[in-house]
């Protein structure tokens, strides 16, 4: 089992140099790319709005829990629900749902190709099969999931006031002065370096398994199963390692 992962350990970083070669056609490269921009950024948005809401709602309430009684103000709630979306929640929770929606949903595009046999007609054709379908999701995926990220911290920190003033628990203008309160703009360069890491892993694993996948439908769904397991183990691997370099 550890010389199978150690080689497609091997593969994948051999695939690398087909998936970042020169692009054939550039206007069917970034029709592609467009299309994936939409697939990625306008297909994940509903789900993606909705978790950052309930996200936000349930931190507020539970650090409420916690500190009520306490002598800690209770404009600190607003302030550190805002750095626990921007830092952590938002990033993390984000592309590890991508993982699920997005990374099984390429694998088993690319895989049910690799099956069907497009992906040998194409390269028949002259054409780069391993750029031509990676590469642009890749593209894409770095553009456009920092922008769902940010989306999500945003509607985050909007679903703990929804969650918070209505209810009584404290006042607007206390959450207001804890979301202004104690801010570090690289709290945001932190948050974008995780997005877009977390983006290029989650697209890198899910059309890795897509790829190279053999035999038929269970194998294909096999396939999907390992590329939202090995996207999400990575992503919090990759997420302690982002903390650790940026903080220390």
């Amino acid at each position: 089992m550890k010389l199978r992962y150690l080689a497609d350990l091997g593969k994948f970083v051999l695939w690398q140099k087909e998936v970042f070669r020169k692009p054939e056609n550039w206007g069917m490269y970034y029709k592609e790319l467009i299309r994936q921009m939409y697939d990625i950024g306008i297909g994940s948005l509903p789900i993606v709005l909705l978790i950052a809401v309930f996200l936000g709602a349930v931190t507020v309430v539970q650090f409420y829990y916690q500190m009520d009684g306490t002598l800690i103000p209770p404009y600190y709630i607003g302030y550190i629900v805002r750095d626990m979306m921007i830092i952590e929640l938002a990033p993390m929770v984000t592309c590890l749902v991508l993982a699920g929606n997005v990374g099984s949903t390429m694998a088993a595009e690319i895989g049910g190709m690799r099956q069907k046999e497009h992906i040998d007609a194409m390269e028949i054709m002259g054409l780069n099969t391993s750029s031509y379908l990676v590469l642009p999701k890749l593209i894409a995926a770095a553009y456009v999931v920092p922008m769902l990220v940010c989306v999500a911290a945003i509607v985050g920190i909007l679903g703990g006031y929804l969650a918070s003033v209505p209810a009584g628990l404290f006042t607007q203008a206390e959450y207001v002065q804890g979301i202004r309160a104690f801010f570090i703009p690289y709290n945001v360069v932190m948050m974008l370096v995780k997005s877009v890491t977390f983006a290029i892993i989650l697209v890198s694993v899910s059309c890795f398994q897509g790829y190279f996948v053999k035999g038929g439908s269970i194998e294909l769904g096999a396939a999907s199963t390992r590329a939202v397991v090995f996207g999400d183990i990575l992503i919090l691997l990759s997420d302690y390692f982002i903390v650790v370099l940026l903080t220390t």
